[in-house]
């Protein structure tokens, strides 16, 4: 497999990965600061409806950055097991490790 396919395909896997971890981590994290909000809204009614927005907002932004670290570092990992990627400190070129 030439060097370049691999690294796209590396590259694919990781984004979808990281995609998939990142909208059910969202929603996770939608659900759960919205349950969150709620709870504390509950002594205070005229915030209730504020408190379940910013609940899901943030629970959401936390799901997404989880989704991200998730996805970077499956597809380093990928990258480094399956493909062998190398790259050179000195001059940034990238070859391939041979396979023993």
């Amino acid at each position: 497999m030439p060097r370049d396919t691999g690294k796209k395909a590396g590259a694919a896997i990781g984004t979808v990965a990281g995609a998939a971890g990142g909208i059910s981590g969202a929603l996770s994290g939608v659900i759960t600061g919205a349950e969150i909000g709620m709870a504390m809204a509950a002594t205070a009614t005229a915030s209730t409806s504020l408190g379940i927005v910013a609940g899901a907002i943030l629970g959401g932004l936390s799901g997404a950055i989880a989704g991200c670290a998730v996805g970077a570092a499956l597809g380093e990992a990928v990258d480094d097991a399956i493909l062998r990627n190398r790259r050179c400190l000195a001059c940034g070129q990238t070859f391939s490790a041979s396979r023993r």
